[in-house]
C-alpha cells in the first residue's frame, strides 16, 4: 500500500483583463446595490419605535469588506452594519 492516490489541485492565477475586471467592478456596483436594497427592505419590514420613541433599528457604519466568489473570480464588497437598540437595556 506504498501508492498515494492524492491529486494536487491546480491554483488559478486571477485574470487580469480589461473585460473581466470591467464586470468584476460592475458585479461589485450590483451587489452593492442589491445589499443596500436589502437593507432598506429589512428596515421598512421591521422598524418599530421603542417606549421612548426613538427607532429600534439603526444604521451604523459599514463592516469590514467581504469576498464573494463569482464565476469571473472573487469580488469585495462592504456590507452596512444594522444596530438593533432594542437589546441594550
Amino acid at each position: 500500500m506504498d501508492q498515494d492516490n492524492v491529486i494536487a489541485l491546480k491554483t488559478l492565477e486571477p485574470i487580469q483583463d480589461l473585460l473581466t475586471e470591467t464586470l468584476r467592478q460592475g458585479a461589485k456596483k450590483l451587489l452593492a446595490l442589491a445589499v443596500e436594497a436589502e437593507v432598506e427592505d429589512f428596515f421598512i419590514k421591521n422598524q418599530k419605535p421603542l417606549e421612548d420613541g426613538r427607532h429600534q433599528f439603526v444604521r451604523n457604519g459599514y463592516l469590514p469588506e467581504r469576498g464573494i466568489q463569482t464565476g469571473i473570480g472573487e469580488v469585495r464588497v462592504s456590507v452596512p452594519r444594522v444596530r438593533d437598540r432594542g437589546t441594550i437595556k
